[in-house]
């Protein structure tokens, strides 16, 4: 009799594990969410500057970033053309205003933005199709120059805005 009951929890505690491992849940923490099995490719077309207001290297930054943030978050292959989903636009807006006034009536705060179109194409499921645009802002004190806090702030608004287009096209939360 004990060993008849040894065999079955024995039994039990197998099925249990076999149960175990076969519903098993996947989670991905890099945040995209994307089937593999149709989607293989993407297209990211280099997004030119339309803004009147410009700073020469915001463009590499941004078309670098954008670029690198896909290789380093997904498996998907960059292509020229015939991508399975599609990443393309322009930068829109960089300008700078005023956002703090100081006690003696004088500008304390500059706020720096910079705005991207984004028209996104799923060739897998065009439902998921979109135009859209994405902007960041950064502020300084107005005793900095432009010039020497420029870099930084133009990286931190990019990081940002790319984020927000990674999470926009493939991190379907």
């Amino acid at each position: 009799m004990d060993w008849t009951i040894s065999k079955l929890r024995l039994i039990a505690l197998c099925l249990v594990a076999v149960i175990t491992v076969s519903c098993s849940v996947s989670y991905k923490f890099n945040g995209a969410s994307i089937d593999y099995s149709k989607t293989k490719t993407i297209q990211i077309a280099d997004f030119p500057i339309r803004s009147s207001y410009v700073w020469g290297p915001m463009a590499s930054i941004f078309n670098n970033q954008l670029k690198d943030i896909y290789a380093n978050h997904t498996k998907l292959i960059q292509v020229r053309r015939n991508g399975d989903l599609k990443v393309e636009g322009e930068i829109t807006k960089y300008e700078q205003r005023n956002k703090a006034v100081s006690a003696e009536g004088y500008s304390a705060q500059t706020e720096l933005s910079m705005t991207v179109n984004v028209r996104f194409t799923n060739n897998s499921n065009h439902s998921e199709d979109f135009e859209r645009t994405f902007t960041a802002t950064s502020t300084y004190e107005t005793t900095q120059s432009l010039n020497s806090v420029q870099e930084e702030l133009v990286t931190q608004m990019v990081k940002e805005i790319t984020d927000q287009i990674f999470n926009a096209t493939v991190a379907n939360w």
